[in-house]
């Protein structure tokens, strides 16, 4: 179920674009930690009726102004100031979510993070997960292995748990809204019921967690592409499996699900509305 490797990808050319991802996500702390629990914080409301903050849109601002400086060919994607395209609409993409977890931000908890994805030909080769207030951090590239970095102590490899069983799983997932939203609230009542432990720990913190094995699997509803792009690369390579509720791997899906693999079939018949497993 892993996804295949674009054609004419190179290594080395990912390989710094992951460097320059590493490099900035933290210059980018820098700017989202002064407003992190500050009293004077701003919050207004998007045309969707999601949260955004000063804090989002500078910290996007940043990331853009780096990436166009040392890659001027390569497109842009971001959740709060839209899309640069490529001069090759084959090659690299950034896709950027500046502060995944806006409202954890805005209310002073600290499981929110910084995605940034690396897409060459329609295709995510590279991610970063950064989770500036718990100083940990989880990153991989295609075919080169994943990594966690905790309070910047050296860098071990991420590999998923080896649960092979619902019923001794960590299940963890965002707040039941969006189950609600898509009239599927059955598929977490199953998917809970079934599982040993069920925790609410949502968005890209629930994916940090299956990638370095202290969860075994994470579900979410509804998804956005700057939400995805950076997950399924940092699962796979951590050996986990990353997919749509319909069991494709791929970032382009209103809905995702990641695991260990070794559960990921017994989950997709769930959320199939196949029978539930025994």
């Amino acid at each position: 179920m892993r996804t295949k490797r674009p054609v004419g990808l190179d290594d080395g050319e990912v390989a710094r674009r992951l460097d320059m991802a590493l490099e900035i996500v933290e210059e980018v702390e820098g700017v989202i930690i002064p407003h992190f629990q500050s009293p004077d914080l701003l919050v207004e409301t998007k045309s969707d009726a999601s949260p955004v903050t000063v804090a989002d849109r500078d910290a996007e601002a940043l990331l853009r102004q780096r990436i166009e400086s040392a890659f001027p060919g390569d497109g842009i994607l971001g959740e709060e100031h839209g899309e640069k395209i490529g001069s090759n609409a084959e090659g690299f993409r950034w896709i950027l979510d500046p502060i995944d977890g806006t409202e954890s931000f805005i209310r002073g908890v600290p499981l929110f993070g910084t995605l940034i994805a690396v897409e060459y030909a329609g295709s995510s080769v590279a991610g970063v997960i950064n989770l500036p207030a718990l100083e940990e951090m989880v990153y991989a590239s295609r075919d080169q292995g994943a990594w966690h970095v905790a309070r910047h102590q050296d860098r071990i490899p991420a590999k998923v748990s080896r649960v092979s069983s619902l019923q001794r799983a960590l299940f963890t997932s965002g707040g039941a809204d969006g189950y609600k939203y898509v009239d599927r609230m059955e598929a977490y009542d199953q998917v809970a019921a079934v599982c040993g432990k069920a925790r609410g720990w949502g968005d890209c913190y629930g994916y940090y967690l299956v990638a370095v094995g202290r969860a075994d699997l994470m579900i979410d509803p509804i998804m956005n592409l700057w939400d995805t792009a950076a997950l399924l690369p940092i699962i796979e390579e951590a050996g986990g499996t990353y997919t749509d509720w319909a069991g494709v791997a791929t970032t382009y899906s209103p809905n995702a699900v990641a695991t260990n693999g070794l559960i990921h079939e017994d989950i997709l018949r769930i959320l199939r509305n196949d029978n539930a497993p025994k």
